[in-house]
């Protein structure tokens, strides 16, 4: 069954069948061959209390933030900040990228609409002074992924959904994780760019009082980020409930730049509604998918040839790692998650995994699935920005460029596998 199933959701997925129905198939087809009992008459009962969840309602209101933000100018205020604190390090405004895309994504929830964005406002800037196209676009797309592992996290919302798992707890571990990459990303682009001078670009220094009057525009974003995590952790208010506060702060940040226009409220309204039907309908097949797995005895199937393989706990979740990775260059971030979670998760914690460590490390290798080709979505947008902006250039030159950073999160997964406290010592404080 699991030979079969894996050929039919890889063929697919590269037929280009939407994801979502992809998983209705697969449900289909496991009760049709591999269940003696008729699942499909769970349909409606799975599809309802897989809904009828108010942790579902965070999803909408992050990504409604994250529109918000957007289109208030904060990202460019964000980032002349940022650029005159770190354009004097080797690499000049690429580090201002990366930590443009850190400070995004402390809000935002979204490693797209994070990539985007920076893209959006950062490539005119490179282009302009002269900057190596492959690696300033690659860190782009790189720092885009901290979109999904610096809290809050549409992603992290969605595994802890399926495999009910502490929101606020996988929020916690992923600040840690998430700040580590931001920091490893910088401290690489340092050192290629003083082996290598070309890579980069000129350096420049700004006067302190230029500095100190650039962090008043961090502080929108800074401020918001304080409500949003401080309120979950303080006990004040549910994930949803914080998402919800956080949306009304973006609104009144947008009035105060006076782009709270009809044209701008209109565009980020549409643009909630199509990526959270996008998402919720994926995540309703999943479950469904879920059930029919269990039902048909899918995780015992699993965890037996797990077991004959005759491999350790550390070998099999190297092994994991690596069947990630691959499946990473062909299927889509969100699609892989829900698509693996309901195969994989029960036999991680079989294993004596920690459910929010395993939730940090698949957070780590859907941000490298974000960026190796041919499927990495991060780099398909950074190419596109690039393109609405009138800059030229290439895919292939961006995949070049990122290359390094998914090394880099090679790295990272390393390190978490061999010092899991580096995800879990936060969320152990008992904050």
């Amino acid at each position: 069954m699991i030979g079969a199933l894996t050929v039919w959701l890889l063929g697919l997925l590269l037929l280009s069948v939407p994801v979502g129905l992809t998983l209705f198939l697969l449900a289909f087809g496991v009760d049709a061959f591999y269940s003696v009992f008729p699942l499909i008459r769970g349909l409606g009962q799975i599809l309802w209390s897989a809904s009828d969840n108010s942790l579902l309602i965070a999803i909408p209101f992050f990504i409604l933030l994250g529109e918000l933000l957007v289109r208030s100018g904060v990202a460019e205020r964000t980032y002349r900040a940022l650029d005159a604190w770190l354009s004097w390090l080797p690499g000049g405004l690429i580090h201002a990228n990366i930590a443009t895309a850190t400070f995004f994504s402390a809000t935002s929830g979204s490693s797209v609409a994070t990539a985007a964005t920076v893209a959006t406002v950062a490539t005119p800037q490179g282009a302009k002074i002269g900057y190596h196209p492959s690696l300033f676009a690659g860190a782009i797309a790189a720092g885009g992924t901290l979109g999904i592992m610096i809290p809050p996290s549409i992603n992290l919302i969605v595994y802890g959904f399926l495999t009910q798992t502490s929101i606020p707890q996988l929020f916690l571990a992923g600040l840690v994780p998430g700040l580590l990459l931001a920091l490893s990303f910088m401290g690489l682009t340092a050192v290629l760019c003083a082996v290598r001078p070309g890579l980069g670009g000129p350096t420049k220094s700004a006067t302190w009082g230029m500095r100190w009057r650039g962090l008043l525009d961090l502080m929108p974003i800074v401020g918001l980020f304080l409500v949003i995590i401080g309120s979950i952790y303080g006990g004040w208010a549910t994930p949803t409930e914080a998402a919800a506060v956080g949306v009304a702060i973006a609104t009144l940040i947008a009035a105060a730049h006076r782009s709270l226009t009809r044209r701008n409220v209109t565009a980020a309204l549409l643009g909630t509604v199509k990526v959270t039907g996008m998402i919720l309908f994926i995540i309703l097949a999943a479950s469904y998918l879920t059930y029919a797995l269990g039902a048909a005895g899918l995780g015992r199937d699993l965890q037996a040839l797990l077991a004959g393989l005759d491999l350790g706990p550390t070998e099999t979740m190297l092994a994991i790692i690596g069947l990630y990775i691959v499946l990473g260059f062909f299927i889509e971030t969100l699609s892989l998650m829900v698509a693996t979670i309901p195969i994989v998760a029960p036999v991680v914690l079989a294993l004596g995994y920690d459910p929010v460590w395993f939730g940090i490390m698949l957070i780590l290798l859907v941000e490298m699935a974000l960026i190796t080709p041919p499927v990495g979505l991060n780099l398909f947008v950074v190419e596109g920005a690039r393109r609405s902006v009138g800059v030229p250039g290439g895919l292939t030159q961006i995949m070049w460029g990122a290359m390094p950073y998914a090394l880099m999160m090679l790295v990272m997964a390393g390190l978490l596998l061999a010092f899991p406290g580096l995800a879990l010592w936060l969320p152990g404080q008992g904050v």
